[in-house]
């Protein structure tokens, strides 16, 4: 039982949804016209009404020869309602335009953020101004909703089964070196087809230690042992060992996403070509992704400049 001085019954306000019937019928000064207008029944309209009236005390409309009139009571309340819902309105709107403008966090993996997605996350920022994108580099497990929207990895490993994981793009790998060291780094057999040398400098990394064995496994080829006193490299990442490359350094295992940009402009070569090891790049999100949401059109976007 209430306090006998308490003001929560003096402050109680209407049911919303019946408030913004009356509106309408006082705006239209016809409940037909309300009820076409709010897709509800003229009954539904005039029950919502008459709640109103009763929980006020006091008559909205004077009703007569199947008409309805604003009562002064009646006015009273409709400039107050209509001003109170402009307000909500323009509170609400300015919420959404916030939350549009609020940008979309991506975590990606390092080496496929720095050589493939940032240069080409230009064009999507020219198609999509209203979305802005927050790029986070990070590899492996990813905790979504926590200050990170959807994250690139690619399936070297479990993910929870709750996370939606949109396919992107399979993994193409191969060896790579920079254009000028092919003939230094390969030789050609008799059917005319290059190997790798066994003096030619293979670059490692500790982030992809098996790279090569997953690409001689990949292709069925058996690639000649180095020489024993042949010369190697063991990089900490594997983007430091794709510079390597870059540099004259030595035979890398090159993703075709991640060496694509710099054998499309003549600076690394591909003699063996690239050939899919069998995992696949993915975008998780923590709910399936919506046509009308903000990262549907990322996940296009995604999927074109993987092509």
């Amino acid at each position: 039982m209430g306090e006998p001085d308490s003001q929560i019954g003096a402050t109680r306000l209407p049911p919303l949804a019946a408030l913004r019937c009356f509106e309408v019928a006082a705006r239209l000064e016809s409940f037909s016209q309300a009820a076409d207008a709010l897709h509800l029944t003229h009954g539904a309209v005039s029950r919502a009404v008459r709640a109103v009236e009763e929980d006020l005390g006091v008559a909205l409309f004077e009703r007569r020869n199947r008409r309805v009139f604003l009562t002064a009571a009646g006015r009273t309340l409709a400039n107050a309602v209509r001003e109170g819902l402009r307000t909500i309105e323009a509170a609400t709107r300015s919420l959404r335009q916030s939350a549009r403008n609020t940008p979309l966090t991506v975590s990606c993996e390092p080496t496929l953020l720095m050589r493939w997605l940032i240069p080409r996350l230009s064009s999507f920022q020219a198609a999509h101004p209203d979305i802005p994108i927050h790029l986070t580099a990070g590899g492996g497990p990813v905790t979504l909703g926590h200050g990170v929207d959807l994250a690139i990895r690619r399936d070297d490993f479990l993910w929870p089964d709750h996370v939606s994981a949109n396919r992107l793009f399979a993994e193409r790998v191969g060896p790579v070196c920079r254009a000028d060291r092919v003939e230094a780094f390969f030789a050609i057999t008799g059917e005319g087809s290059p190997v790798l040398r066994p003096t030619a400098p293979r670059l490692h990394s500790r982030t992809r230690p098996g790279a090569w064995d997953h690409w001689s496994a990949a292709t069925g080829r058996t690639v000649s042992e180095p020489a024993p006193d042949g010369p190697s490299q063991m990089f900490e990442h594997f983007y430091f060992s794709l510079q390597a490359a870059v540099a004259g350094l030595g035979v890398a295992i090159g993703p075709w996403q991640l060496v694509r940009d710099d054998v499309e402009s003549g600076i690394l070569a591909a003699p063996l070509g690239f050939v899919e090891d069998g995992s696949a790049y993915h975008l998780l999100s923590p709910e399936p992704l919506v046509d009308d949401g903000r990262a549907a059109p990322l996940l296009e976007w995604l999927r074109r400049a993987a092509a």
